[in-house]
């Protein structure tokens, strides 16, 4: 039988009156600076669209196996322990998104990573998650 991992939920957010204004105040050129470097909307959704497919724990494991190597799909099915179908689904949407790029050789195909930033991103993430486990 395989083993299945549970998944970790992080504490819930208590909410107490310190983590909320006294008083209504708006500092209007602090909010006129930060409004005047806001993304645009479309651009604030392609990131939630990024974050909502690195989400997927497979999808994730094969960004990080592609920030070390270039692999086929037959590689990266035996690594992250899914069918080439399934393996192949989840490359359609990594480069839907931009994520992956590929190129044939014969009659294979080899994927890597499109450019530096998704690997900082992957990179970051893991970062972030490691720098949480040590607060705990």
């Amino acid at each position: 039988m395989p083993e299945i991992a549970l998944k970790t939920v992080p504490p819930p957010v208590v909410e107490t009156q310190d983590d909320v204004c006294e008083i209504l105040y708006v500092d209007e050129a602090r909010v006129r600076a930060v409004a005047s470097r806001m993304p645009t909307a479309a651009a604030i959704t392609h990131v939630t669209d990024i974050f909502n497919i690195l989400a997927d724990p497979t999808r994730a494991r094969i960004v990080f196996a592609l920030s070390q190597a270039e692999l086929c799909v037959c590689d990266l099915a035996a690594l992250v322990g899914i069918s080439v179908s399934a393996v192949s689904h989840q490359l359609r949407l990594l480069r839907s998104l931009g994520l992956v790029k590929f190129r044939k050789e014969g009659r294979l195909a080899y994927y890597t990573l499109s450019d530096a930033h998704v690997e900082q991103l992957l990179g970051d993430a893991l970062a972030h998650a490691q720098h949480l486990r040590r607060e705990a």
